[in-house]
């Protein structure tokens, strides 16, 4: 994540639902490379939402500063096979 903030360049974290212990350095550590990163540097992060809502999500001041994208599944079976073969 330095290198491509300082060169320019693209990351892409998946899973970081996983790591939720990880996540509030990943936090500080975006907050601190973007203060001087490349016009060129993304980061991509793709997570799930927790499957309670009591449970631990992605840290709120990360999601604020993100452009978000949902991906949700069709609610038919057709829907989905149509989804499917597109």
């Amino acid at each position: 994540v330095k290198q491509f903030a300082q060169e320019g360049g693209w990351v892409m974290l998946q899973n970081c639902h996983l790591m939720s212990s990880w996540v509030p350095k990943l936090e500080r550590l975006l907050e601190v490379v973007s203060e001087g990163a490349h016009e060129d540097f993304r980061c991509f992060i793709s997570a799930e939402p927790p499957p309670m809502a009591s449970m631990i999500n992605m840290p709120e001041s990360l999601m604020q500063s993100c452009i978000k994208v949902a991906n949700e599944a069709p609610s038919d079976v057709q829907s989905n096979l149509i989804r499917a073969w597109d």
